[in-house]
């Protein structure tokens, strides 16, 4: 397809690129009908996922548990070349 006939494709329709086979045609799937869509920020804003509070989270601790600790040393750091 030219450049001219990508701007004016159907809304219904795409274009796949999968690794491994030529790129083709296709109609595009209403989201809405999957039976997951209720787990979607699209439905409801209630399945908002906030990745930095998530990522900020900190470890408790409590008294009564166990850890394994292991003694680790890094390798030498490789010789820069002569130069």
């Amino acid at each position: 397809m030219s450049t001219d006939e990508l701007a004016v494709m159907d809304n219904g329709k795409c274009i796949l690129q999968v690794q491994g086979i030529r790129p083709f045609f296709s109609d595009k799937f209403d989201i809405t009908k999957h039976p997951q869509y209720k787990y979607l920020l699209d439905s409801s804003k209630k399945n908002y996922f906030d990745i930095e509070k998530y990522l900020r989270r900190r470890l408790t601790v409590r008294p009564d548990d166990v850890f394994e600790c292991c003694e680790l040393e890094a390798p030498p750091a490789p010789e820069e070349p002569a130069g």
